[in-house]
């Protein structure tokens, strides 16, 4: 466990739904090869893109992620939407390495990462050159210097998106955020928006699939999501919460889970 952050207490065995049928194999394999050719297409594109105006390069970077959630198999409902510019911490449930595009989709930004993301296959290097801020989270000291570079890129009005919750829960259940990134909102003087990821089959029934947690290796989610069938990512953006006088980010913190309707004391589990 990390000296710092929880550990949820979901696991692949306990939490996680059952993976589809074999007869799934030749559907997932298609959806595979996709997703990797995008991969590689936006990792050697990237030094490209990154060098064109502002509002061209965020609406391309928009398009890739909608693509990436739609080749792995997910269809995406989004309800909401975040400022197009200025400084904005953005904060989520996280539950999946899906969670990743669908957020920059609604606003590409600087992720808060752990720094074992940077070893991923592809999708470190794409992370890395994204502009990704990495944080060991074995490191307690390095917290406060963690916290001055989200502000620093606040200031300079850059989109951060950040995992309050600390680790990656099943879906059913949630943690409470964490106070510490949303003192840099405060630092930057900017709004904070938050975010409720959920994701659920066709009949809308709460779906555990795509979760990534515990000992779960990226390939083995990574395998579940693409061979499961009709997938439906929900993405709610609540609106922003602008800091107020005297609010603090004890306050902050609790206004944003109430907006998304998370537990404020702890773990719970919703359907």
């Amino acid at each position: 466990m990390s000296a710092w952050l929880p550990s949820a207490p979901c696991s692949p065995r306990s939490c996680v739904d059952a993976t589809a049928p074999a007869a799934a194999a030749p559907r997932a394999v298609l959806r595979l090869a996709a997703l990797l050719a995008l991969v590689v297409t936006g990792t050697v594109l990237s030094p490209v893109v990154c060098r064109l105006p502002v509002p061209s390069r965020e609406r391309i970077i928009r398009a890739w992620c909608r693509t990436v959630v739609r080749a792995a198999g997910v269809r995406v409902r989004t309800s909401g939407a975040a400022p197009s510019h200025g400084g904005l911490l953005m904060v989520a449930n996280h539950i999946s390495w899906l969670d990743i595009p669908l957020l920059a989709a609604v606003r590409p930004g600087r992720m808060l990462a752990k720094i074992e993301v940077r070893q991923w296959p592809l999708a470190g290097a794409l992370t890395a050159r994204s502009g990704a801020l990495f944080i060991d989270r074995d490191r307690l000291r390095a917290l406060p210097d963690t916290v001055a570079k989200i502000a620093d890129g606040l200031r300079a009005g850059s989109a951060v998106v950040v995992f309050p919750e600390g680790s990656t829960w099943c879906g059913r259940a949630q943690g409470h955020f964490r106070r510490a990134a949303f003192q840099a909102a405060l630092d930057a003087d900017v709004p904070v928006q938050p975010v409720r990821l959920h994701y659920r089959d066709e009949g809308g029934t709460a779906s555990t699939a795509p979760a990534f947690v515990g000992s779960d290796s990226l390939l083995s989610s990574l395998w579940r999501v693409l061979s499961a069938r009709r997938l439906v990512a929900e993405v709610r953006v609540a609106p922003v919460l602008v800091p107020g006088a005297g609010t603090d980010r004890r306050d902050l913190a609790l206004d944003a889970q109430r907006a998304l309707e998370l537990p404020e004391d702890g773990p719970a589990h919703r359907p």
